[in-house]
């Protein structure tokens, strides 16, 4: 959920910044930060590398630091209702302790950005994407009332333990944090440290995303990695994981030009209010739901072994029907997969289409995603 458009500016340090080093992370600019891409060294189990790195989340459990993104909270007397004006989810009917996927609008009905919003009992928690926080935090002051709190927890780390095997490793350490299911979150006591951990992830596996104080962020990423079952994992194999899981990236499969609609994310317009509107940039929307969109976001399996990358063309025939925005080697499939953007003609389950790379008509077809099926536990 992150784009890699930022300023020209330094990057920032992570609070685990001297610990990633530490554990051979190779680091890279990345939304302003310096973040890990891969890892290497003896003491990693697996070898090190984006392709082990994926594959042991998919066997195991991987802790991702993503102390980059946004961490904010909204209270206030009818601090739901007013976020209700800004995000086309159902954010007053959302139960304690429940969690939604939601998206910020333009008037236009661009997406601003995508983000995730939580029910924490005496406020509302958004997690929103490191490189578009401080344009989220300008455009929620700019709309949200004077009487509302928006606040900012620059203070807190947030780390991801993804995996099949995360849910031991954290109650283990963390009791009663398995009893949370897919898209829930709690508070929790670890040794005296506050932790606020949610059953989520970017991933396609089932896995937490723990929200620490940042001054006790080694020790809990020490404490995690000391189990033999998780290793670190950099943004390389995040990626190809999210592909996998056929999740968008936004600044890439996402931006101001494209909408919930054609991005296939019309299941987070919450279907009540697609009739009651009330919500930046419902007009917009109104027409593009009743029209059809021109465009839409479709997995594409690629014949091959060549992967297609952003920017590709996608061809029917001699004609041109859409880009790709995001593409990679699958490592769990064995082949190149790709997200693009077609016309609605050619977006069918089944299509038969070709992407230009290096000159050469590569033949892709269109297939539903997630690509590999997602693993979230929604209980027994």
């Amino acid at each position: 959920m992150t784009d890699e458009t930022t300023e020209d500016l330094p990057p920032e340090t992570l609070p685990l910044d001297a610990w990633h080093r530490a554990h051979g992370a190779r680091m890279v600019p990345f939304a302003g930060y310096e973040m890990p891409i891969q890892y290497a060294g003896e003491q990693i189990s697996h070898g090190g590398g984006i392709v082990a790195e994926h594959n042991w989340t998919r066997e195991s459990a991987s802790l991702f630091d993503v102390s980059h993104m946004g961490q904010l909270t909204v209270s206030g007397e009818n601090a739901a209702e007013e976020l209700e004006k800004l995000l086309p989810g159902a954010i007053t009917t959302l139960k304690e302790g429940r969690m939604r996927y939601s998206l910020l609008l333009t008037e236009e009905g661009g997406i601003i950005d995508d983000l995730i919003v939580t029910n924490a009992g005496p406020h509302i928690a958004l997690v929103v994407n490191g490189a578009c926080k401080w344009d989220d935090i300008a455009h929620l002051r700019e709309h949200l009332p004077d009487e509302i709190t928006l606040t900012h927890h620059d203070e807190q780390a947030l780390l991801a333990l993804q995996g099949p095997k995360a849910a031991e490793v954290l109650d283990a350490l963390v009791p009663g944090a398995a009893k949370l299911t897919f898209m829930t979150a709690g508070y929790f006591d670890w040794n005296g440290v506050p932790l606020w951990v949610s059953r989520a992830g970017y991933t396609g596996e089932d896995g937490f995303e723990i929200s620490v104080p940042a001054d006790h962020a080694e020790k809990l990423a020490d404490a995690l990695v000391a189990d033999e079952r998780v290793e670190p994992a950099g943004l390389g194999a995040r990626d190809s994981l999210r592909l996998e899981a056929g999740l968008p990236l936004y600044g890439h499969d996402l931006t101001l030009e494209t909408d919930p609609v054609s991005a296939d994310l019309a299941f987070a317009l919450t279907r009540k209010r697609r009739e009651t509107g009330g919500w930046m940039g419902h007009g917009a929307l109104a027409k593009v739901l009743a029209d059809g969109a021109a465009q839409t976001r479709v997995g594409l399996k690629v014949d091959g072994r060549m992967p297609a990358r952003e920017g590709a063309e996608v061809f029917s025939g001699d004609t041109k029907v859409g880009t790709v925005t995001s593409g990679g080697f699958s490592p769990t499939l064995c082949a190149p997969i790709a997200m693009a953007y077609v016309d609605a003609a050619h977006a069918a389950e089944g299509s038969a289409l070709e992407i230009e790379v290096r000159g050469k008509r590569l033949a892709a077809t269109v297939t539903p995603m997630p690509f590999v099926p997602h693993r979230y536990f929604r209980g027994s």
